[in-house]
């Protein structure tokens, strides 16, 4: 197989956004075929004994074990790292494997980890209760207080670990000024972009070390497949995070790479499209339901920043019904509009995430988050907004709101 870009890399990085998410990092057989080729195996064949022992000295180029390298996987991890910035990329299992391995592959017993209270609810798990299993100590923080992430740095602080928009209250960091705090300190700061994705942001241009995604989201787009990734520095990546992972092996299935290979090439697409989707949704709920959290709305208390570090709003936000019973109610009457807790799909998505995505949490952690008994999160795909506001009439009308 060939790189059909060639191997000086400057050429694809001279290309535009939306030529490398459909050309970036292609290789190709001698059989010249179009479409990314699907490579369904664990393990390659050598010629001579002495390749196997110059691969593995690090000595020569090539495939030894798919845990290691496997080409449709390393399509996928070239394309990512074109997309985001990034000088590498390593293709994980699952969002939450990447996340697993961006936060253990650096981080020693005695470290400490600032995050922000506002995540996904496994991301939270993790700062909570899996790292002080390792004697890696957290503090958690209002993301949005500046000045929050400075109180909390120690001397042992080695990393800055938050999402924006944050899974699900929406909250909005200000990645230059953080991101410029924890490069000022000597401290990794570790972004999860996954509602965002490199379509809508790009958190290496304000100053982030690294950046996880999970991959099942919008980069698949249609709810097919897990996939995660990790993007960085080379020498991060390579130096840092392929020891961890190599020995670990948190690895994305070939097929799942593939999969996600093609829903790359229309990322830009669906994540703008299904933005303006989600900001006609947000601006028809706006006034009829008690809260709205929508980074795209003016009634957002970090609107401004969202747009100056966002190309777009994003298809996901949330709405609070007031009492989980409303909430329910509200689900239950619904007809287009799936009940699902997945995010980034073509088609829109509703949960409750208290009893959902952020169930396993206490009543306590849930609270600090702002993650109320009412709260609904919503995915707007790409549907017509048009139906996607008569059926939310509808159940809204049966509620009599």
């Amino acid at each position: 197989m060939k790189r059909t870009t060639g191997t000086d890399r400057t050429v694809t990085r001279n290309w535009r956004s939306a030529t490398r998410a459909v050309r970036g990092g292609t290789w190709r057989s001698e059989l010249g075929e179009t479409s990314e080729a699907l490579f369904l195996t664990s393990g390659y064949s050598y010629e001579d004994a002495e390749t196997p022992a110059a691969r593995f000295a690090g000595e020569e180029q090539g495939m030894t074990y798919s845990r290691l390298q496997n080409p449709t996987v390393a399509m996928l991890e070239e394309r990512i790292a074109l997309l985001d910035g990034a000088g590498a990329c390593r293709a994980q299992a699952s969002g939450m494997a990447a996340m697993t391995a961006a936060l253990l592959c650096q981080l020693s017993a005695g470290d400490h980890v600032v995050a922000a209270r506002a995540a996904f609810g496994s991301c939270r798990w993790l700062v909570d209760n899996l790292l002080p299993r390792f004697g890696i100590t957290g503090t958690t923080i209002d993301s949005a207080d500046n000045d929050a992430w400075e109180r909390a740095i120690r001397p042992e602080t080695k990393v800055f670990f938050f999402e924006t928009p944050a899974n699900p209250t929406l909250d909005v960091v200000d990645l230059e000024y953080v991101c410029g705090l924890a490069r000022a300190h000597g401290i990794t700061a570790v972004v999860d972009n996954a509602f965002a994705t490199p379509a809508l942001q790009r958190p290496l241009e304000f100053g982030a070390d690294v950046v996880a995604y999970s991959a099942t989201k919008l980069m698949d787009g249609q709810g097919r497949v897990l996939a995660g990734a990790v993007c960085g520095s080379e020498e991060f990546i390579n130096d840092v995070l392929l020891p961890f992972q190599r020995n670990t092996g948190p690895n994305i299935a070939p097929f799942n790479a593939w999969v996600v290979l093609k829903g790359l090439e229309t990322l830009s697409l669906r994540a703008h499209r299904q933005s303006e989707n989600s900001l006609a949704i947000g601006q028809f709920l706006e006034g009829r339901v008690p809260r709205i959290l929508h980074p795209g709305l003016a009634s957002h208390p970090r609107h401004a920043l969202a747009m100056r570090q966002m190309e777009a709003c994003g298809p996901i936000f949330a709405f609070d019904m007031g009492s989980r019973e409303q909430a329910f109610a509200l689900l239950n009457a619904l007809e287009l509009i799936d009940i699902s807790n997945n995010i980034g799909d073509a088609r829109s998505l509703m949960c409750h995430p208290a009893s959902t995505t952020h169930a396993a949490m206490s009543e306590e952690a849930r609270a600090e988050m702002s993650v109320t008994e009412g709260l609904l999160r919503i995915n707007v795909g790409l549907e017509d907004a048009q139906d996607l506001m008569e059926d939310l009439d509808r159940a809204l009308g049966r509620l009599n709101m």
